[in-house]
């Protein structure tokens, strides 16, 4: 009885801290001009940016409060290294993410000047140098020595190799899952549902695996990016920001690492592989964005398919009878793709 009330303090605690501090942020944010355009509205409105950050926070302060419990009033240390080092991975994410937007902020000259000080080179690098920033998300991980150091080899099996698993193969989940995550946004609500649905699909494996640790962690975030979802979902008043995708990605990794799910984890990910080859045609220089019209809808900006969101606007635009299509439509797709995603993959394991 005392677990399941643990379990709902903490679940409330992961949403309604994030509900709050993202209200509170939206505020803040006008306040001092962070904020960006809607690209996807005829009249490009306003929203305050760099919103990810409140749930991230929300989900490191729910752990503690879960670690709190768990060693005070169950007097159980299971686990409390591994949740810390997750703690400590999204955080770390979470500040490389939120340095990744500083950087690519627009500024007033004085600002710019600041911000040149501090950053000085970097604000220069380009985007395979700021790839590269996120390998220190991996120290944690790395350090522990997480996960099981086999690779399943064609024709002989489980491979042990060893230290190569730590040093190379957490750090290519890391730096593949924050970035990879961070190609495929920039519709409202789109990062938050997809993390939703994903962070769901591992949840579940937790469970049936009997990991309730990590099941339990997967509902905490689960229910952070709800109290976001409330003023990311359309129409928008907060953007997430690069803190969020990254931090999403490297939880996703610490759930594929920890809970030895690599392959389904991989499997989740296809949307972002493929978004990742589409990107790459334009060299990693096209927009996700859609082309507003006064009506509401959607046009494409170009008659190739560079993104995941140009191709469900050009297949919505076939089979829709309108031959509208909408924002919500793009984002609905791409989550119904990752839902399936899901369900092939559970129904593959389970």
């Amino acid at each position: 009885m005392l677990d399941l009330a643990i379990i709902i303090v903490c679940l409330a605690f992961a949403f309604l801290v994030s509900l709050i501090l993202t209200k509170k942020w939206i505020t803040v944010a006008k306040a001092i001009g962070i904020i960006g355009k809607d690209m996807n509205k005829y009249k490009k409105p306003e929203a305050a940016d760099f919103g990810g950050m409140m749930p991230m926070l929300a989900i490191v302060l729910a752990l503690f409060l879960y670690i709190f419990f768990k060693t005070f009033l169950l007097q159980t240390s299971t686990h409390l290294i591994e949740i810390l080092v997750i703690c400590i991975t999204l955080i770390l994410a979470g500040l490389i993410g939120f340095m990744n937007d500083v950087l690519s902020l627009k500024m007033t000259k004085d600002k710019e000047m600041i911000a040149e000080k501090i950053f000085g080179k970097i604000r220069g690098m380009g985007g395979w140098t700021r790839m590269l920033l996120t390998i220190p998300i991996a120290i944690p991980l790395i350090i522990i020595n997480a996960g099981q150091p086999f690779i399943t080899v064609p024709f002989l099996g489980q491979v042990w190799i060893g230290l190569a698993y730590p040093l190379v193969i957490v750090t290519i989940a890391i730096v593949g899952a924050t970035n990879g995550m961070n190609l495929l946004a920039g519709y409202n609500g789109l990062e938050s549902w997809l993390g939703v649905v994903i962070l769901f699909g591992l949840g579940i494996v937790s469970l049936f695996t009997g990991q309730l640790w990590l099941a339990l962690i997967a509902a905490i975030i689960i229910f952070a990016l709800a109290g976001f979802l409330v003023f990311n979902k359309f129409p928008a008043k907060v953007f997430p920001g690069d803190s969020l995708t990254f931090g999403l990605g490297a939880l996703v990794a610490c759930f594929a690492i920890m809970g030895n799910m690599e392959k389904f984890a991989l499997f989740l990910f296809i949307p972002f592989i493929i978004e990742g080859i589409l990107k790459a045609r334009s060299g990693f220089k096209a927009e996700n964005f859609g082309v507003p019209q006064k009506d509401g809808s959607l046009e494409l900006s170009n008659k190739k398919i560079y993104s995941l969101t140009h191709f469900f606007l050009r297949f919505l635009k076939k089979v829709k009878s309108s031959h509208k299509v909408y924002e919500k439509d793009v984002v609905l797709g791409v989550v119904v793709l990752e839902i399936i995603l899901v369900i092939i993959g559970l129904m593959w394991l389970i």
